[in-house]
This record gives C-alpha cells, structure tokens and sequence, in this order.
C-alpha cells in the first residue's frame, strides 16, 4: 500500500470512529425529550429536561478527568491505543443507559444508573477529541491540514446527524407513547454495537509519524508539565474551546428544544428543521478547511468571533417568534455556517500549538475544561433563564462568551506558520 493509501486509509479510519462516539453521545441529547419523563416523576416538562440537562452535564463534568488520563495515555502509548480505549468506555455507557431500568421499576436507581453512564461516556468522550483531533492533524498533509482535520468535525456532526436520523424513523414508524415507553432505547443499543464495531477498526489503525519519531524517554506527558511548560497555550485553548464549544452545543444540541419549548413547533418539526440545517453545516466544514489552509488560521476564527457576536442575540430573538418551518430553517443556517468557521480548523489550531510528546494531553485537557464549563452547562443555563424567566438573558451571555473566545484568537498565533506538526 502506498504512503498516500495508507494515510488516507488512516484518516477515514479515525473519522469513523469518531462518528460512533459522538451518535452515541448525542443520542442521549436528542432522546431526552422521551426519556426524561421515564426516569423522573411526572411533572413540568421543563423540570424533567432540567433534570435531564443536569446529568448531560454530569458527563462533561468527567471530560477533564478523561482528557487527563487518556490525554496521558495517548501521549505514552500512542495516539490509536487512546482512540481504541475511548471509543470502548463509549460502547459501555451505551449499552447501559439500553438496559437502565425506570423510576417506576427501580425508584432513584434509574437516575442514578443514568448518571453512571453518563460519567462512562464523559470519560470517552473527554479522551476522544484530544486523540482523534491529535490522530488526523498528524496525519494530514502539511499543506492540507485544515482540509483533512475538518473531517473531525464532518464526523462528529455525521454523528450527530445519524442519531436525529434514527429518532426521526422511530418518530416516523412508533407513536409518543411507544417512544417514551421503549422506543427511545433502540438508539443505544445500535450505538453499543456500532462501537465495538469500531473498536476493532481502530485496533488495526496505523500509528502516526510523529509519536512512531518520538524517544521513549521523550513521553513525559504529565498535567504537571504540560502547565509547567505551556501554560500560556493552556489558557489560549480553554478560552477559545469556552466560545467555541458554548455557541455550538447552543446551536445545535439545544435549538432542537428551543424549536419545541420556544418556537412551538412539534418534535418531529424540529428534528427535520435540526436534521436539514445540520447537514449543510457539515458539508461547510471541508470549504472552510480549505479556506483556512489558503489563507491562515486566524482569519477564519476572527470570522467566526466578530461574526458570532454581531448575530447570535438576533437570531435567537427572530427564531422566538418564527412560524414557519423553512425560516426557521434559513435563521438556524445563519449561525451554523459563521460556527463552521471555527468548527473545521478549531482542533488543528490547538494541534499545531504544542510539541509531539505532550500534544493529545496538550490538546485535551485545556479543551475539556473550556467545554464542561461553556458547552456542557449550555442547556442547563438556557433552561435555567426560560424558567426564570428571563430567556433572553441567554442569548447576550452566549455573545458574551463569544466575546472572550475572540479575545484569545487575537492573542493566538498564526498556527500555519508556527506549527509545531513537523512532519510532512
């Protein structure tokens, strides 16, 4: 096989991976609104998707702690072991939220099994993006890095895609009551399947250049020395991940309940507007990677920064009170395709930031700590104004979150010139 097969072969191996983990974190997202009333007594809508966006954010709670360890592992033992580890504690957490018994069989047992799988995924997920975005940016071309590493996100997002579309078959093929009574565990139990699927996949992946050049004695990764020696990189990463992560999981996640909650159309609406507005997004993400790989880094994530800012609270303000299924389709576009901006080069960016020996920690852990804090709080808070409410309030927070993450691209700099990815 020759190099290019082999490298291609590689990068198409990792992405696959990634869709898995990130349908099977994201069917949780997307099935709550089924869910939520099996686990918790019944009672205000709005408090069992609290209740059920507080253990989503449970799972980013254990983010840190998987970037940590895994971050480490990846760093020592290479970055397809790290990819083979996170994407079986995935395939765990799934297959327990299939099996998890209800409040009404097992009391506050059902919650509490909700919430261990959760930690299961978090930890998965906390170890995946620092190797997956490490993996595909040292395997990509020097001069293509922004193309190929945007297939992190086109995964990710496929995942995302894959997991609203089989909610929207059940939704389409069994009735509410089926769906909130047993329709909702299918998701699960195909992503546990599809994940060990995955995890044999990347048993056989080929390792990277950059850590096959590495000295064993060179593999001292550590959180220690990773803040001992970058901590200006570490603060860089945490700051852009806040804005990044925040307008995204806004964005996405959460504007499929905002569609229902606040806009007033059904569920079955929502998951076509979500599903048809998410696509366009994804296909975004290589353009912007080329752009990015023609014209810099900085240009793009100052795009996205300015771009965020100026049009969040408007958006969110007209999708209100929007009516009809196609506008709501053409605002959701609108912050989507400023977002791809970021989205398509942001793990490159903070790839090219940090030698070879501590790069997956490097990456990991400052993203993990910006994305539990900003991304994964994201539906706990805007819940939390709607109830409040003050709903509105969520809106300028999001642009001032933004804010800061355009702070720190200014300070960031020029990662196509600076790379530390030294191999071809």
């Amino acid at each position: 096989m020759s190099i290019d097969a082999k490298r291609l072969k590689s990068i198409v191996g990792g992405s696959a991976g990634n869709l898995v983990e990130w349908y099977d974190w994201y069917a949780y997202a997307a099935l709550a609104i089924y869910f939520a009333p099996v686990f918790f007594p019944k009672g205000d809508p709005t408090a069992q998707l609290l209740s059920t966006a507080a253990i989503f954010a449970v799972g980013f709670l254990m983010r840190p702690i998987g970037a940590w360890i895994m971050g480490i592992y990846g760093d020592r033992h290479g970055r397809k072991a790290g990819l083979a580890v996170s994407v079986g504690l995935m395939c765990a957490g799934s297959l327990l939220i299939a099996v998890a018994p209800t409040y009404a069989t097992a009391g506050t047992w059902a919650p509490a099994i909700l919430v261990v799988a959760r930690m299961l995924q978090g930890l998965s997920v906390g170890g995946e993006y620092g190797a997956s975005a490490t993996y595909l940016s040292e395997m990509a071309t020097r001069e293509r890095r922004g193309f190929w590493s945007s297939f992190q996100y086109v995964t990710l997002i496929a995942g995302q895609l894959v997991a609203l579309g089989v909610v929207l078959v059940l939704q389409i093929f069994l009735s509410e009551a089926e769906l909130e009574a047993w329709g909702w565990r299918i998701p699960f139990a195909i992503g546990a399947v599809l994940a060990l699927a995955v995890y044999v996949l990347r048993r056989r992946l080929a390792e990277t250049a950059s850590f096959e050049a590495m000295k064993p004695d060179r593999r001292e990764s550590s959180a220690r020395n990773l803040w001992r020696d970058h901590p200006r990189e570490f603060v860089l990463v945490a700051a852009i991940t806040a804005g990044g992560s925040l307008a995204f999981y806004a964005y996405t996640t959460y504007l499929q309940k905002f569609l229902v909650n606040t806009s007033g159309f059904d569920r079955q609406t929502a998951t076509v507007v979500m599903t048809a507005a998410l696509v366009v997004f994804m296909l975004a993400q290589p353009v912007w990677g080329h752009i990015a790989d023609r014209f810099g880094r900085k240009p793009s994530l100052l795009f996205f920064g300015i771009g965020g800012m100026l049009v969040s609270v408007p958006v969110f303000s007209a999708l209100a009170v929007v009516r009809t299924p196609l506008a709501a389709f053409g605002l959701v576009l609108i912050p989507l395709l400023i977002l791809a901006a970021y989205t398509s080069i942001s793990a490159l960016v903070k790839a090219e930031l940090f030698p070879a020996h501590i790069r997956t920690l490097g990456v990991a852990l400052p993203y993990a700590v910006g994305n539990t804090l900003f991304g994964g709080t994201a539906e706990y808070v805007a819940l939390w104004f709607k109830g409040a409410g003050v709903e509105s309030a969520f809106y300028w927070y999001v642009t001032v979150i933004i804010g800061v993450a355009t702070a720190a691209f200014l300070m960031l700099p020029e990662t196509k010139r600076t790379s530390l990815i030294y191999e071809d």
